[in-house]
């Protein structure tokens, strides 16, 4: 958590994670800091911080995800289904395989879009082997070699995990830069000019 840069903390099953992708990138490489990607287990983050997860919310609060999602959108020029056929399911393997993939030193970036893009716009259950093996191939990664390596990374989820909850983290996703948290998609402004500020010439 000492190291700079920005840590990243979101869930796999994200629809805010995956509006805020492009431009966390842009920031990151605008003030050329490093991102630290950590896939955490947000129903756990949820568990012991007193969030909600969507399914548990009131109509009400349903309702209005649905419309902020859908003025985000047209903001950003993006395009997602807000209720997907499968919406949300076990993110465990998804982010073991994106640890997996980081830790390797190779190209996680397009896997990692690719899965929250497969989930939010292209209908898919991200909790399929076979349409993550799909997916890993389309990114040119060994699907079968790495489907058996992200199980072993289910201690560095956890701790992913557990990072987050002792930083104070409490929702997906979160931007942690110098011990500062920023939650949400919709405070990556704040994020820049924080970035700014402290990068500043004294």
């Amino acid at each position: 958590m000492n190291t700079p840069g920005i840590h990243y903390y979101f869930w796999m099953n994200s629809d805010w994670a995956y509006l805020g992708a492009d431009r966390l990138e842009a920031i990151a490489h605008k003030h050329d800091i490093p991102i630290h990607y950590k896939p955490v287990d947000l129903p756990q983050v949820y568990a012991r911080t007193g969030g909600v997860l969507l399914g548990q919310r009131s109509p009400e609060r349903q309702a209005y995800r649905i419309a902020e999602l859908q003025r985000w959108c047209r903001k950003l020029g993006i395009h997602v289904n807000p209720t997907p056929r499968f919406m949300c399911p076990d993110a465990t393997l998804a982010s073991t395989l994106v640890i997996a993939i980081d830790r390797a030193g190779l190209p996680m970036l397009d896997l990692y879009k690719a899965i929250l893009r497969a989930q939010w716009c292209e209908e898919q259950n991200i909790a399929d082997p076979a349409q993550l093996a799909s997916i890993l191939q389309a990114c040119q990664l060994d699907a079968e070699y790495w489907l058996e390596q992200a199980p072993l990374m289910q201690k560095q989820y956890q701790a992913h995990t557990e990072e987050a909850i002792a930083a104070g983290v409490f929702g997906s996703p979160t931007y942690v830069y110098q011990g500062e948290l920023f939650w949400g998609q919709d405070r990556l402004d704040m994020l820049d000019e924080a970035i700014t500020l402290d990068l500043a010439p004294a």
